[in-house]
């Protein structure tokens, strides 16, 4: 393997992270539905330490509507109730004993204003990281022109190789933005 198909393929793999990444931010944001990855983020004081939600109940989803947690440990119910409260997401969690029930909200239209704003912001994200990563193979490329290593031909050849991958990246991104976007403001 070239030193030259070391650095596309780690531009490659970092791009791929960087797309996955993404696909993680964007399942965090609700579109309406409910989907046990909304809760992915929650943090739940348990026994003294901060765990993820996950880790003190098990999520489901009965209905598109409705999440439901079943607590593994009765005493940790009002922990989980209150961590769900106090997220972002603005839900509104019921106990009744070991489940808790959350019932998910239709979307206000300005809250789906919000949610393209938040969905833009991870999208300029990811696109700058693929920059820095293209950016990173550039400077790759030159350290093998100067050492002599590639010819001039060869260094425009991986250059553009290079862009073509970013350019890849950067219709990804923009295709998964579109997605989640028309997700988000579907009615």
């Amino acid at each position: 393997m070239s030193e030259f198909d070391a650095i596309k393929s780690d531009a490659k793999t970092r791009m791929d992270k960087t797309l996955e990444t993404l696909k993680a931010d964007f399942s965090g944001l609700r579109a309406g539905r409910a989907h046990a990855s909304l809760l992915d983020g929650i943090m739940v004081e348990a026994y003294g330490s901060m765990s993820p939600l996950s880790q003190v109940g098990t999520i489901s989803v009965p209905d598109a509507r409705t999440l439901s947690v079943s607590v593994w440990d009765r005493s940790m119910a009002k922990a989980v109730e209150k961590a769900i409260r106090e997220s972002d997401l603005g839900l509104n969690p019921a106990s009744d004993g070991q489940l808790i029930r959350i019932p998910i909200p239709p979307l206000s239209e300005e809250r789906r204003k919000e949610l393209v704003k938040v969905a833009g912001k991870y999208t300029e994200s990811a696109k700058v990281a693929v920059r820095n990563i293209r950016r990173d193979a550039l400077d790759g490329i030159k350290k093998l022109k100067k050492d002599n290593l590639i010819s001039e031909d060869e260094e425009k050849r991986f250059e553009n190789e290079v862009q073509k991958l970013t350019d890849e990246a950067i219709k990804k991104v923009d295709e998964l933005q579109a997605t989640k976007e028309k997700d988000i403001l579907q009615v």
